[in-house]
């Protein structure tokens, strides 16, 4: 079977037998231990993080990055405590899952003919059934040989060898080795890694014999399975749990926070769904660099070592003169051989070059680090199974730029949006910041995000250079050329680039009138057509000002800040980027046992507002439950259109066909009832911007309510209503979709949110019913019919009961004010002295009183002269009430009085008061 040295097996040597094949092979190749090549290396550098450096990957590879990216590799060998589980091993996969693999020529990896000039004389070896066609490769690379199966005439490649089971190849690859080094007749001797080191180099360097092996390489692990355990798969074990979770599980590791690839959506083979590879004794990963320049993690899960060398990326120029030096003919034949991954040339060569090498040994059960642009080579000792995959930290967003630009020059596809990213990334990075400056959520990952940012920050400064770049091609284009702001969407899902190179057009475009499909960069518009620049048009997505703005926000500007944030809401989501481990806070209909929710009143209360969601204020007669929109028993109108009737037609000025349209029905005809779940009361806030006359803002209020739904306004979903703390402007108010936390909108005021989910609903509604209209004016929804503080529950009796519990102190003292106000006109009794005095007068004093106990002037001079007694009534109260008392309650009051006003004493003696007053109006 393939895999074996093909030169003719000397007498009586034994054959041996594939297991799954018939076909027999007889080896000839052997070991030369005396003409071992083997080079003289340093060693790249090792790495032992503890249990707590090792909790945070992108953090310690961070902290590692300086020392290591000189050497281009590093080894990293976890603490003791890690062991993940292989579920490759469980039997039903080792001994009935297939995979593929490729026939490696090892002999011809550097001295072999350009294929033009090769001998018509066929290699001595024999074929074996494909059970397989040829894999088509991504456009994305592994961090091992990422070779093609180019079976063509024109180019050396890897064929395609045959499938086997991991127990099938075990045993393929532990009897090619014994025969090989001639390991039948001992049971003791093998030999060591740096025999068979220098015994590969021999065979690259100066073969004598003809040596092929297989290579289970690039296997899809969406496809095959990983050999990390799977969150989705897993059972509910905690030690699986801490392996299907954790950021060193390589399908993870991509899309941690503050990794840039967060920001690509799609699924890439490769580069954010890890490779596996199965190797077995010379099968080989060629030198290459990683697709984009990115860095990439090595994880060897069982088996023999594999060995590695790297050049960091300062050198790669360096390494690709020396390769086209050594092997003219072959890069004259094909100029883009290194991104064929079929070539190697000796360390020891390139060493003679100049150019730095450094070798690294990896075991079973360690990582190795590649950094980017950092050309990397090697091969496996014998059989093993390893999974890699590529990550994109900060840091890297400086090589990626180099990347397309190279790309660019090459006329080479690219495998991701590298503008994409980055703008992503600052957008994230803007987050960070306003969540830091305006609702104090300080926590390890903005903090991270805020140290890309400021006048020096690498992530500053990376948007700062691809402003340059990107103006500096405008200003050869214009003001010859049109310039066009993009529609939002384009590019966003079938990726446009460069009909001539191929370059990313995410930031901009050029387009002409001749050729409306086609578009091309900056670069290369006057390659496009021959038509007058007049006729070409410059699509922008962000124009001047709005790019300023983003440096300036990512400098720490307060300004540029807010305005960046507010031109896409979604970018104040709390939990962007986090949609594979967010859990929800409870089910979806019901509401979340908080601490302060575990009591019975309450408990009471909520169940009376679930199955009573109709209720009137306390304080006046009005109706407490919200309208916003129309929704007939069949579920299908909103905003008074009737979605079961079919698409209606809309008029030039944006208004319903009234044919068709109930817009003219009277608001109150148009209603829906609705109820609010809370799901945590938060806690109360001191300062005027804490409540206003209406209702009271707690700090962590949440709530949930049904409402249309954005996207699909056919149907309802769960909104979750959140009060944040916005530090000196007061509370925020955010409301996102349950389903979806990354769909959300962010206001000081609640009416605002909800005015905006309400345009968007209708907006979008508007898109379903007229597909395709383009010439119609904006629709506009009837936002009377919303109140912001009812969808919230603010304004829903038991919630506002629940509310009012927490305000002990009355320190929103705009709230009680009024509604001492407003029952007023309600309840008098007959002071001391006989004239008519308010009970709510004597409450209205206390709220005042402890107004100026706080510092705050809730009233002014002639307010305040209004609500005093004389001296003799003053007396006459005080007598009544202190005559109840015995001598130990009279003690306690002298002293409390005698502490002064500002001390804790007269404080909760005056909220105590306070409480009494207002409990018995």
């Amino acid at each position: 079977m393939k895999g074996h040295p093909s030169r003719q097996a000397p007498k009586g040597e034994n054959n041996i037998e594939c297991s799954g094949s018939s076909r027999r092979r007889k080896e000839s190749a052997i070991w030369s231990p005396g003409e071992a090549r083997r080079p003289i290396l340093e060693e790249a550098p090792v790495y032992y993080p503890n249990d707590e450096e090792f909790k945070d990957p992108l953090g310690y590879i961070a902290s590692i990055r300086h020392n290591a990216q000189k050497y281009g590799i590093c080894k990293i060998i976890p603490p003791a405590s890690w062991s993940p589980p292989c579920p490759l091993r469980e039997k039903n996969v080792w001994e009935c899952a297939k995979f593929s693999t490729r026939i490696q020529q090892v002999d011809l990896l550097q001295n072999r003919e350009p294929m033009k000039k090769k001998k018509t004389r066929k290699r001595k070896r024999r074929l074996h059934s494909k059970t397989g066609s040829t894999r088509r490769q991504p456009r994305s690379l592994g961090s091992e040989s990422n070779t093609h199966s180019d079976s063509s005439d024109d180019k050396f490649g890897f064929q395609s060898g045959s499938d086997f089971t991991f127990e099938e190849f075990q045993t393929f690859s532990k009897d090619f080795k014994e025969l090989y080094f001639r390991m039948k007749d001992t049971e003791v001797w093998k030999p060591s890694i740096e025999e068979i080191e220098g015994e590969y180099w021999r065979i690259v360097e100066n073969p004598t014999d003809e040596v092929e092996v297989l290579y289970g390489a690039d296997l899809e692990t969406g496809v095959f399975g990983s050999g990390f355990p799977l969150e989705s798969s897993s059972p509910k074990s905690s030690t699986l749990d801490q392996y299907a979770t954790s950021g060193w599980n390589l399908n993870n590791l991509p899309r941690l926070p503050c990794s840039v690839l967060c920001f690509e959506e799609n699924n890439i083979s490769g580069v954010l769904v890890p490779w596996l590879y199965i190797g077995m004794c010379f099968s080989s990963f060629c030198w290459h660099v990683e697709d984009h320049h990115l860095y990439s993690l090595n994880y060897m899960h069982w088996g023999e070592p594999k060995i590695w060398y790297g050049v960091p990326g300062s050198h790669a120029a360096a390494l690709e003169d020396a390769m086209r030096k050594h092997l003219p003919d072959l890069f004259e034949e094909q100029p883009d051989l290194l991104h064929e991954l079929v070539t190697q040339l000796s360390p020891s060569v390139l060493k003679s070059e100049g150019v730095p090498v450094y070798r690294a040994v990896q075991n079973a059960g360690e990582f190795v680090l590649t950094f980017p642009r950092a050309y990397h080579s090697g091969f496996n000792c014998g059989f093993n199974c390893a999974e890699a995959v590529n990550l994109g930290p900060v840091d890297w967003l400086e090589h990626g730029l180099t990347a397309v630009e190279l790309y660019s020059k090459q006329c080479r596809k690219t495998s991701l949006s590298h503008d994409k990213l980055l703008i992503g990334a600052a957008s994230e990075a803007i987050r960070a910041l306003w969540e830091l400056s305006a609702v104090e959520n300080i926590n390890s990952i903005n903090l991270r995000w805020r140290s890309f940012c400021g006048k020096d920050g690498m992530l500053t400064k990376a948007i700062k250079g691809r402003i340059e770049m990107e103006e500096e091609r405008l200003k050869r284009l214009l003001p010859l050329v049109q310039l066009q702001t993009m529609d939002k969407d384009f590019g966003l899902k079938d990726e446009q680039e460069c009909f001539s190179c191929f370059y990313d057009l995410h930031l901009s475009a050029v387009k002409c009138q001749c050729s409306p499909g086609q578009f091309s960069c900056l670069k290369h518009s006057n390659l496009m057509c021959s038509c007058e620049p007049e006729n070409k048009t410059v699509l922008v997505r962000y124009n001047r000002d709005e790019l300023n703005t983003l440096v300036q926000a990512l400098e720490g500007k307060l300004d540029a800040i807010e305005q960046w944030t507010s031109k896409d809401p979604d970018n104040f989501s709390l939990n962007r980027r986090q949609h594979n481990s967010v859990k929800q806070d409870s089910e979806r209909d019901g509401f979340e046992t908080d601490p302060s929710m575990k009591n019975d009143s309450l408990s009471g209360l909520l169940r009376e507002q679930t199955h009573n969601p109709k209720k009137q204020c306390s304080s006046c007669s009005d109706d407490a439950t919200t309208s916003y929109a129309s929704n007939h028993s069949s579920g299908k109108k909103l905003f008074g259109v009737d979605l079961s009737r079919g698409s209606p037609s809309v008029q030039q000025n944006g208004t319903f066909d009234s044919e068709i349209d109930p817009l003219s029905t009277k608001v109150s005809e148009r209603t829906l009832l609705y109820h609010v779940d809370p799901l945590k009361l938060g806690s109360i806030a001191s300062g005027k911007l804490w409540c206003s006359k209406q209702a009271i803002f707690p700090i962590g209020f949440r709530s949930r309510v049904k409402f249309f739904d954005a996207s699909s306004p056919e149907i309802t979903s769960s909104y979750i209503c959140e009060i944040l703390n916005g530090g000196l402007i007061g509370p925020l108010f955010k409301v996102s979709l349950e389903e979806c936390p990354d769909t959300n909108l962010v206001s000081s005021s609640a009416q605002k949110c909800w005015e905006m989910i309400s345009h968007r609903v209708f907006e979008e509604l508007a898109t379903k019913l007229n597909p395709g209209r383009q010439d119609l004016p904006p629709l506009q929804p009837d936002t009377e019919c919303i109140n912001g503080l009812g969808m919230f529950g603010l304004l829903s009796p038991p919630i506002v009961q629940s509310i009012e519990a927490l305000d002990t102190n009355y320190q929103c003292l705009e709230y009680w004010k009024n509604k001492l106000k407003l029952k007023d006109e309600c309840v008098t009794v007959k002071g001391p002295s006989g004239s008519s005095e308010s009970t709510v007068d004597m409450a209205r004093s206390a709220v005042m009183e402890r107004g100026q106990c706080s510092g705050t002037k809730v009233a002014t001079e002639e307010e305040h002269a209004n609500y005093s007694s004389s001296n003799t009534e003053l007396q006459l109260v005080l007598r009544r009430l202190l005559n109840k008392a015995d001598p130990e309650e009279l003690r306690i009051m002298h002293k409390i009085l005698c502490s002064g006003s500002t001390s804790p004493e007269w404080r909760i003696a005056f909220a105590t008061l306070s409480q009494e007053i207002l409990r018995k109006v």
